[in-house]
């Protein structure tokens, strides 16, 4: 697990490389800045892979800040089941209804992450989901396919980032990495393969690979 776990980090720094890249190559057009938070709002959807590595970060926090945050997400988790039944403990999202995940995750959300500090940092940075390090611009991959058309609204006032070819990257390649990491962790922890097993920011903070095993065996 720690060795991929490693190797999913490096992972994630190629994808900081190429926004520093972007960010450099274009700054006056891309705001992104550290502190800014204005996308740290809401629920989204993260891989079970990148709920592990959320979970190596966030038990390295001081143990009274750990309690604290568990608590809030506790306490957000326990909300979302009242109003949805279904939605109960390991908190894994496959198991539900899709149409119930919108529901669970409504647009007009403002609620800050829990992982944020109070001047808008993120506690756990180096340990982001890779959504997190994705948001902001449009995915283009080097062939030219969009693979995710939206930005930030505070980013490209003045310009359309469609026709930057600096913001292209190797995204089918990165995705396909993504992808063989994640079912290489299914493997290690199940002896199963499976493609997909998506949580919540609040799930990963509480995660326990005990109780996502007997979920993993009901999906395959």
């Amino acid at each position: 697990m720690t060795d991929l776990l490693d190797r999913y980090g490096l992972l994630l720094r190629e994808v900081d490389a190429w926004f520093n890249a972007c960010s450099s190559r274009y700054p006056e057009q891309i705001r992104c800045h550290g502190g800014c938070s204005s996308c740290c709002r809401g629920l989204f959807d993260i891989t079970l892979l990148d709920a592990f590595h959320l979970k190596r970060g966030f038990d390295q926090l001081p143990e009274e800040q750990r309690l604290a945050i568990t608590a809030a997400a506790n306490k957000r988790l326990e909300s979302m089941s009242e109003q949805f039944p279904t939605f109960v403990e390991p908190w894994v999202l496959n198991v539900i209804p899709e149409p119930e995940w919108d529901a669970l995750m409504p647009e007009e959300d403002e609620t800050p992450c829990l992982l944020l500090s109070e001047s808008g940092m993120c506690l756990v940075y180096d340990h982001r989901p890779m959504t997190c390090r994705l948001n902001g611009i449009p995915l283009i991959d080097v062939s030219g396919e969009e693979l995710f058309d939206e930005w930030c609204t505070l980013n490209f006032i003045s310009r359309n980032p469609r026709r930057l070819r600096g913001l292209r990257f190797e995204f089918l390649e990165l995705f396909a990495q993504e992808l063989l990491l994640f079912q290489e962790l299914i493997r290690a922890l199940s002896g199963e393969k499976l493609s997909e097993l998506d949580l919540f920011i609040p799930a990963a903070i509480v995660l326990d690979k005990d109780k996502i095993l007997p979920v993993i065996k009901t999906l395959v």
